[in-house]
Protein backbone atom coordinates (compact mmCIF):
# COMPACT_ATOMS: atom_id res chain seq x y z
CA UNK A 1 0.00 0.00 0.00
CA UNK A 2 1.10 3.55 -0.69
CA UNK A 3 -0.68 6.19 1.94
CA UNK A 4 -0.42 10.31 1.68
CA UNK A 5 2.44 9.98 3.84
CA UNK A 6 5.24 7.32 5.48
CA UNK A 7 6.85 8.63 8.64
CA UNK A 8 10.36 8.67 8.42
CA UNK A 9 12.38 6.68 11.04
CA UNK A 10 16.39 6.84 11.30
CA UNK A 11 18.32 3.83 11.78
CA UNK A 12 17.13 2.49 14.87
CA UNK A 13 21.16 2.30 16.31
CA UNK A 14 20.84 5.89 15.78
CA UNK A 15 17.80 6.58 18.36
CA UNK A 16 18.99 3.68 20.84
CA UNK A 17 22.46 5.75 20.98
CA UNK A 18 19.95 8.28 23.09
CA UNK A 19 17.86 6.50 24.63
CA UNK A 20 21.19 4.88 26.52
CA UNK A 21 21.59 8.84 28.20
CA UNK A 22 17.94 8.17 29.51
CA UNK A 23 18.37 5.16 31.48
CA UNK A 24 21.65 6.74 32.65
CA UNK A 25 20.43 9.42 34.08
CA UNK A 26 17.08 8.54 34.79
CA UNK A 27 15.53 12.01 34.00
CA UNK A 28 12.14 10.94 31.06
CA UNK A 29 10.30 14.54 31.42
CA UNK A 30 10.02 17.62 33.27
CA UNK A 31 12.35 19.27 30.75
CA UNK A 32 15.06 17.01 30.95
CA UNK A 33 18.65 17.62 29.12
CA UNK A 34 17.38 16.05 25.93
CA UNK A 35 14.41 18.42 25.51
CA UNK A 36 16.53 21.42 26.68
CA UNK A 37 19.12 20.50 23.99
CA UNK A 38 16.61 20.18 21.67
CA UNK A 39 14.86 23.62 22.27
CA UNK A 40 18.69 24.78 21.89
CA UNK A 41 19.06 23.24 18.43
CA UNK A 42 15.65 23.96 16.84
CA UNK A 43 15.98 27.67 18.01
CA UNK A 44 19.81 27.77 16.40
CA UNK A 45 18.11 25.74 13.02
CA UNK A 46 14.92 27.65 12.51
CA UNK A 47 16.97 31.69 13.57
CA UNK A 48 13.94 32.34 16.53
CA UNK A 49 14.00 33.83 19.51
CA UNK A 50 12.29 32.22 21.97
CA UNK A 51 11.58 28.62 21.52
CA UNK A 52 9.05 25.96 23.56
CA UNK A 53 8.90 22.63 23.13
CA UNK A 54 5.37 21.37 23.98
CA UNK A 55 3.49 17.86 23.39
CA UNK A 56 1.44 18.37 20.42
CA UNK A 57 0.67 21.07 17.64
CA UNK A 58 -2.98 21.86 18.88
CA UNK A 59 -1.67 22.24 22.62
CA UNK A 60 0.51 24.99 21.51
CA UNK A 61 -2.63 26.54 19.54
CA UNK A 62 -4.43 26.31 22.74
CA UNK A 63 -1.16 27.51 24.83
CA UNK A 64 -0.61 30.43 22.42
CA UNK A 65 -4.55 31.30 22.88
CA UNK A 66 -4.57 31.28 26.73
CA UNK A 67 -1.48 33.27 27.09
CA UNK A 68 -2.88 36.00 25.19
CA UNK A 69 -5.84 35.98 27.31
CA UNK A 70 -8.30 35.73 24.04
CA UNK A 71 -11.65 35.71 24.30
CA UNK A 72 -14.70 36.55 21.93
CA UNK A 73 -14.41 36.82 17.92
CA UNK A 74 -11.08 35.74 16.44
CA UNK A 75 -11.00 35.90 12.86
CA UNK A 76 -9.54 32.37 11.48
CA UNK A 77 -9.58 30.13 8.14
CA UNK A 78 -11.61 28.29 6.88
CA UNK A 79 -8.91 25.89 5.07
CA UNK A 80 -6.54 23.95 7.30
CA UNK A 81 -7.07 21.14 9.84
CA UNK A 82 -9.95 21.08 12.14
CA UNK A 83 -7.53 21.42 14.80
CA UNK A 84 -7.35 25.21 14.25
CA UNK A 85 -10.49 25.66 14.76
CA UNK A 86 -11.40 23.64 17.52
CA UNK A 87 -8.52 25.54 19.42
CA UNK A 88 -10.34 28.94 19.29
CA UNK A 89 -13.56 26.69 20.83
CA UNK A 90 -11.74 25.32 23.44
CA UNK A 91 -10.43 27.80 24.90
CA UNK A 92 -14.13 29.81 24.43
CA UNK A 93 -13.18 32.09 21.33
CA UNK A 94 -15.87 32.81 18.60
CA UNK A 95 -14.43 31.59 15.30
CA UNK A 96 -15.04 34.61 12.39
CA UNK A 97 -14.01 32.97 9.13
CA UNK A 98 -12.43 34.84 6.44
CA UNK A 99 -12.50 33.22 3.07
CA UNK A 100 -9.45 32.13 0.86
CA UNK A 101 -7.28 33.31 -2.08
CA UNK A 102 -8.46 30.74 -4.64
CA UNK A 103 -4.23 30.27 -5.36
CA UNK A 104 -2.40 30.34 -2.44
CA UNK A 105 -5.02 28.59 -0.65
CA UNK A 106 -4.11 31.06 2.73
CA UNK A 107 -6.35 34.15 4.28
CA UNK A 108 -5.06 37.28 3.18
CA UNK A 109 -5.61 40.79 4.54
CA UNK A 110 -8.31 41.45 2.06
CA UNK A 111 -10.04 38.89 3.41
CA UNK A 112 -9.40 39.43 6.75
CA UNK A 113 -10.64 43.27 6.45
CA UNK A 114 -13.49 42.36 5.13
CA UNK A 115 -14.65 40.37 8.45
CA UNK A 116 -12.83 42.76 11.00
CA UNK A 117 -15.20 44.59 12.98
CA UNK A 118 -15.02 46.59 16.56
CA UNK A 119 -15.06 43.33 18.44
CA UNK A 120 -12.67 41.35 16.55
CA UNK A 121 -9.97 40.18 19.50
CA UNK A 122 -7.47 38.16 17.46
CA UNK A 123 -6.57 37.05 14.42
CA UNK A 124 -5.59 33.17 13.88
CA UNK A 125 -4.57 32.19 10.49
CA UNK A 126 -2.53 28.98 8.58
CA UNK A 127 0.57 28.78 6.37
CA UNK A 128 -1.18 26.65 4.58
CA UNK A 129 1.23 23.30 3.89
CA UNK A 130 3.85 25.80 4.11
CA UNK A 131 2.77 28.35 2.17
CA UNK A 132 1.38 31.95 3.33
CA UNK A 133 0.00 34.57 2.42
CA UNK A 134 0.99 38.50 2.77
CA UNK A 135 2.37 38.58 6.46
CA UNK A 136 3.90 42.14 5.94
CA UNK A 137 0.56 43.21 5.32
CA UNK A 138 -1.74 41.60 7.79
CA UNK A 139 0.89 42.41 10.54
CA UNK A 140 0.26 46.23 9.56
CA UNK A 141 -3.49 45.02 10.09
CA UNK A 142 -3.19 43.58 13.24
CA UNK A 143 -0.99 46.29 14.59
CA UNK A 144 -2.91 49.23 13.21
CA UNK A 145 -5.95 47.57 15.08
CA UNK A 146 -4.26 46.87 17.88
CA UNK A 147 -5.04 42.90 18.11
CA UNK A 148 -2.51 40.14 18.45
CA UNK A 149 -1.99 37.39 15.41
CA UNK A 150 -1.01 34.04 16.03
CA UNK A 151 -0.09 31.54 13.18
CA UNK A 152 -0.64 28.48 12.97
CA UNK A 153 2.37 26.69 11.09
CA UNK A 154 1.54 23.17 11.38
CA UNK A 155 3.39 22.57 8.24
CA UNK A 156 5.98 25.13 8.14
CA UNK A 157 8.96 24.16 9.15
CA UNK A 158 11.60 24.89 7.81
CA UNK A 159 10.07 27.98 5.53
CA UNK A 160 11.74 31.04 5.35
CA UNK A 161 9.50 33.84 4.14
CA UNK A 162 11.57 37.17 2.61
CA UNK A 163 15.08 35.46 4.01
CA UNK A 164 13.77 34.80 7.50
CA UNK A 165 12.14 32.12 9.41
CA UNK A 166 8.74 32.19 8.69
CA UNK A 167 8.35 31.74 12.32
CA UNK A 168 9.32 34.93 13.43
CA UNK A 169 5.96 36.43 12.15
CA UNK A 170 3.35 36.96 13.79
CA UNK A 171 2.78 37.94 17.68
CA UNK A 172 3.13 34.20 17.92
CA UNK A 173 3.68 31.26 15.83
CA UNK A 174 3.03 27.34 16.16
CA UNK A 175 4.27 24.08 14.82
CA UNK A 176 3.79 20.80 14.67
CA UNK A 177 5.92 17.70 15.28
CA UNK A 178 3.35 14.76 14.86
CA UNK A 179 4.46 11.67 12.87
CA UNK A 180 3.50 12.36 9.37
CA UNK A 181 5.27 15.97 9.32
CA UNK A 182 8.46 17.18 7.77
CA UNK A 183 10.24 16.93 10.68
CA UNK A 184 8.88 14.81 13.92
CA UNK A 185 9.17 14.01 17.10
CA UNK A 186 6.35 11.40 16.90
CA UNK A 187 4.37 13.77 18.44
CA UNK A 188 4.92 17.05 19.64
CA UNK A 189 4.80 20.85 18.86
CA UNK A 190 6.02 24.25 19.61
CA UNK A 191 5.07 27.71 20.38
CA UNK A 192 7.52 30.60 18.95
CA UNK A 193 7.63 34.22 19.93
CA UNK A 194 9.85 37.34 20.00
CA UNK A 195 8.15 38.31 23.20
CA UNK A 196 10.81 37.15 26.49
CA UNK A 197 7.68 37.98 28.09
CA UNK A 198 5.01 36.03 26.28
CA UNK A 199 7.71 33.59 26.51
CA UNK A 200 7.74 33.20 29.61
CA UNK A 201 4.41 33.18 30.40
CA UNK A 202 3.72 30.09 28.11
CA UNK A 203 6.61 28.20 29.93
CA UNK A 204 5.01 28.74 32.82
CA UNK A 205 1.37 27.38 31.87
CA UNK A 206 2.84 25.09 29.83
CA UNK A 207 4.52 23.17 33.31
CA UNK A 208 0.56 22.94 35.46
CA UNK A 209 1.06 26.84 35.65
CA UNK A 210 3.82 26.51 38.92
CA UNK A 211 7.52 27.03 39.14
CA UNK A 212 9.04 25.01 41.76
CA UNK A 213 6.98 24.55 44.47
CA UNK A 214 4.60 28.06 43.94
CA UNK A 215 1.61 28.03 41.72
CA UNK A 216 1.20 31.24 40.19
CA UNK A 217 -1.70 30.89 37.21
CA UNK A 218 -3.81 27.83 36.15
CA UNK A 219 -1.83 25.89 33.71
CA UNK A 220 -1.97 22.94 31.68
CA UNK A 221 0.52 20.01 30.61
CA UNK A 222 1.91 21.02 27.72
CA UNK A 223 5.29 19.37 28.50
CA UNK A 224 7.34 16.65 26.60
CA UNK A 225 9.42 13.77 27.38
CA UNK A 226 13.05 13.01 26.93
CA UNK A 227 12.28 9.83 24.16
CA UNK A 228 9.88 12.46 21.92
CA UNK A 229 13.16 14.51 21.92
CA UNK A 230 15.48 11.84 21.25
CA UNK A 231 13.52 11.43 17.98
CA UNK A 232 13.61 15.13 17.27
CA UNK A 233 17.56 15.14 17.71
CA UNK A 234 18.04 12.27 15.61
CA UNK A 235 16.06 13.38 12.76
CA UNK A 236 17.06 17.09 12.63
CA UNK A 237 20.63 15.06 11.64
CA UNK A 238 18.94 14.14 8.09
CA UNK A 239 16.71 17.04 7.59
CA UNK A 240 18.44 18.52 5.04
CA UNK A 241 18.33 14.86 2.98
CA UNK A 242 14.42 14.04 3.99
CA UNK A 243 13.59 18.01 2.44
CA UNK A 244 16.09 17.14 -1.09
CA UNK A 245 14.46 13.88 -1.42
CA UNK A 246 10.67 15.42 -1.03
CA UNK A 247 11.90 18.46 -3.38
CA UNK A 248 13.21 15.90 -5.66
CA UNK A 249 9.44 14.10 -5.59
CA UNK A 250 7.71 16.96 -5.98
CA UNK A 251 9.03 18.07 -8.86
CA UNK A 252 8.76 14.92 -10.55
CA UNK A 253 5.04 15.23 -9.91
CA UNK A 254 4.89 18.31 -11.41
CA UNK A 255 6.97 17.67 -14.76
CA UNK A 256 4.29 14.10 -14.87
CA UNK A 257 0.95 15.34 -13.49
CA UNK A 258 -1.82 16.63 -16.76
CA UNK A 259 -2.30 19.76 -17.23
CA UNK A 260 -6.12 19.92 -16.22
CA UNK A 261 -4.46 19.14 -12.13
CA UNK A 262 -3.84 22.42 -10.50
CA UNK A 263 -0.95 23.26 -8.56
CA UNK A 264 -1.04 25.63 -5.38
CA UNK A 265 0.64 29.20 -6.39
CA UNK A 266 3.57 29.28 -3.71
CA UNK A 267 4.41 32.46 -2.74
CA UNK A 268 7.10 33.99 -4.28
CA UNK A 269 8.09 35.49 -1.14
CA UNK A 270 8.72 31.81 0.59
CA UNK A 271 11.22 28.59 0.35
CA UNK A 272 9.31 25.65 0.19
CA UNK A 273 9.73 22.42 2.32
CA UNK A 274 7.86 20.22 0.34
CA UNK A 275 5.73 18.92 3.32
CA UNK A 276 2.72 17.89 1.17
CA UNK A 277 2.06 17.70 -2.72
CA UNK A 278 -1.77 19.25 -3.13
CA UNK A 279 -3.17 19.27 -6.46
CA UNK A 280 -6.84 20.41 -7.23
CA UNK A 281 -8.82 18.57 -9.86
CA UNK A 282 -11.35 20.54 -12.00
CA UNK A 283 -14.16 18.96 -10.25
CA UNK A 284 -15.15 17.36 -6.89
CA UNK A 285 -16.52 14.34 -9.45
CA UNK A 286 -13.21 13.85 -11.28
CA UNK A 287 -11.74 13.79 -7.79
CA UNK A 288 -13.76 11.51 -6.48
CA UNK A 289 -13.56 9.00 -9.60
CA UNK A 290 -9.29 9.14 -9.64
CA UNK A 291 -9.38 8.89 -5.99
CA UNK A 292 -11.63 5.63 -6.82
CA UNK A 293 -9.08 4.66 -9.27
CA UNK A 294 -5.92 5.18 -7.44
CA UNK A 295 -7.24 3.42 -4.18
CA UNK A 296 -8.39 0.12 -6.45
CA UNK A 297 -4.00 0.40 -7.20
CA UNK A 298 -3.81 -0.08 -3.52
CA UNK A 299 -3.06 4.03 -3.64
CA UNK A 300 -4.70 5.96 -0.77
CA UNK A 301 -3.91 9.63 -1.32
CA UNK A 302 -5.87 11.86 1.57
CA UNK A 303 -8.88 14.91 0.60
CA UNK A 304 -6.39 17.27 2.70
CA UNK A 305 -8.60 20.17 3.96
CA UNK A 306 -11.92 18.32 3.80
CA UNK A 307 -14.56 19.68 4.51
CA UNK A 308 -14.42 23.31 4.86
CA UNK A 309 -14.06 24.16 8.21
CA UNK A 310 -16.68 26.91 8.06
CA UNK A 311 -19.27 23.44 7.49
CA UNK A 312 -18.64 21.70 10.29
CA UNK A 313 -21.67 20.23 12.51
CA UNK A 314 -20.85 21.71 15.44
CA UNK A 315 -20.69 25.16 14.17
CA UNK A 316 -22.61 28.03 12.76
CA UNK A 317 -22.71 28.35 9.08
CA UNK A 318 -20.60 31.15 7.53
CA UNK A 319 -20.56 31.48 3.80
CA UNK A 320 -16.95 31.23 2.47
CA UNK A 321 -17.25 29.81 -1.21
CA UNK A 322 -13.82 29.92 -2.11
CA UNK A 323 -12.50 27.54 0.85
CA UNK A 324 -15.94 25.01 0.30
CA UNK A 325 -15.14 24.85 -3.33
CA UNK A 326 -11.06 24.42 -3.17
CA UNK A 327 -12.29 21.70 -0.18
CA UNK A 328 -14.27 19.95 -2.54
CA UNK A 329 -11.48 19.19 -5.31
CA UNK A 330 -8.31 19.37 -3.60
CA UNK A 331 -6.20 15.97 -2.40
CA UNK A 332 -2.48 15.64 -1.28
CA UNK A 333 -0.98 12.45 -3.03
CA UNK A 334 1.46 10.25 -1.69
CA UNK A 335 4.63 12.32 -1.02
CA UNK A 336 7.66 11.04 1.84
CA UNK A 337 11.31 10.81 1.71
CA UNK A 338 11.63 7.27 1.08
CA UNK A 339 8.80 7.56 -2.38
CA UNK A 340 10.19 6.22 -5.34
CA UNK A 341 10.54 7.95 -8.96
CA UNK A 342 8.42 4.36 -10.23
CA UNK A 343 5.48 5.17 -8.07
CA UNK A 344 5.15 8.51 -8.68
CA UNK A 345 5.51 7.72 -12.26
CA UNK A 346 2.39 5.22 -11.60
CA UNK A 347 0.77 7.60 -9.96
CA UNK A 348 0.48 10.31 -12.61
CA UNK A 349 0.00 7.35 -15.18
CA UNK A 350 -3.21 6.20 -13.15
CA UNK A 351 -4.37 10.15 -13.06
CA UNK A 352 -3.75 10.57 -16.37
CA UNK A 353 -6.14 7.52 -17.57
CA UNK A 354 -9.09 8.39 -14.77
CA UNK A 355 -9.34 11.86 -16.02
Amino acid sequence: MLHVTKSFLPEIKEYISLLEKVWANGQLTNDGPLVLELERKLAEFLEVEHFLYVSNGTIALQLAIKALALEGDVITTPFSYCATTTSLIWEHCNPIFADISPTSLTCERTQIERVLTNGTKGILTTHVYGNCADLIDQEKLAYDNQIPIIYDGAHAFGVRHQGKSIFNYGTISTCSFHATKIFHTIEGGAVITKDKALADKIRGIRSFGHKGDHYFAAGINGKNSEFHAAMGLVNLNHFPQIMAHRKYASELYEAHLPEVIECLAWNIDNSRNYSYFPVIFPSEESLIKTLRTLNNAQIFPRRYFYPALNEMPYLTYQSCPIAEDIAKRIVCLPLSAEISSEDILRICSIISTAL
